[in-house]
């Protein structure tokens, strides 16, 4: 008897050792089920410079992202042209500004001119000229906002020249350097088209052709860090970082 019991109080020790992992064993996998892909998450998908809204999105959003997506093709096509004559009208024709807005207030001040004192020989009422002025909030905010754009670039100069981000340093040096040479070769006013054309032109075939673009990016960015690694060590690792305090704007 004192066998059989020794024998039954075992069995029921052992069933329930053995319950409990596999009930234990069937909560984790419950759990694992559960959770399924959303515990994992999927595998994120590297976009160009780390984004994580869509194109129209980064641009703004509104009608000038609407504008450089051609949204509209129409509008997107009369802006492009309209660009295009005032860059043909300055840069090739050699027309200044300030003879355009010479003539431009010469004429328009001589027809509401002539329309005035037409008026009284033809018996019809003077032309109504409406006021245009500057209200104090537009140039206030404007202002504001200019100053606060301001302070955040000089925020952003002062963090990258601090030394504490080697690779951003190195980035924007080259950004700079580049934009030098070609700032060199062509006016201001050539640059602002090249840029525009960039902007009209650049976001939409991203957008269209988004997956093969972010592949190539992500193959050349995996080799940027590799080179980067390697100068890093060598070089940028024997620089000596100071400390750099934030600094808070309004």
């Amino acid at each position: 008897m004192a066998e059989h019991r020794e024998e039954s109080l075992l069995e029921k020790i052992t069933e329930k050792f053995h319950g409990g992992d596999s009930s234990s064993v069937m909560d984790s996998d419950d759990d694992k089920s559960s959770r399924g892909p959303s515990a994992g998450g999927k595998a994120k998908i590297y976009r160009l410079f780390g984004r994580e809204k869509p194109v129209h999105k980064v641009l703004g959003g509104g009608k000038p992202a609407d504008v450089f997506l051609w949204r509209n093709k129409k509008v997107s096509a009369s802006t492009l042209g309209a660009v295009t004559a005032i860059w043909v009208f300055f840069e090739l024709m050699e027309y200044h500004l300030i003879t355009l807005v010479c003539h431009s207030l010469i004429l328009s001040v001589a027809i509401i001119f002539l329309w005035s004192n037409a008026t009284t020989f033809v018996s019809k009422s003077r032309p109504h000229v409406p006021e245009v002025s500057i209200s104090e909030d537009l140039a206030v905010n404007t202002v504001l906002s200019l100053r606060y754009v301001i302070n955040r670039g000089l925020v952003a100069l002062r963090g990258i020249a601090s030394g504490r981000d080697p690779k951003k340093f190195l980035a924007v040096a080259a950004a700079l350097w580049v934009l030098s040479i070609i700032a060199n070769c062509c006016s201001f006013l050539m640059l602002f088209y090249i840029a525009f054309v960039a902007l009209c032109t650049v976001p939409v075939l991203y957008e269209r052709y988004e997956d093969r673009v972010d592949a190539f990016a992500e193959k050349a960015e995996a080799e940027f860090k590799k080179h980067y690694v390697v100068i890093h060590v060598k070089y940028l690792s024997k620089i000596p970082m100071g400390p750099l305090k934030d600094t808070k704007f309004q």
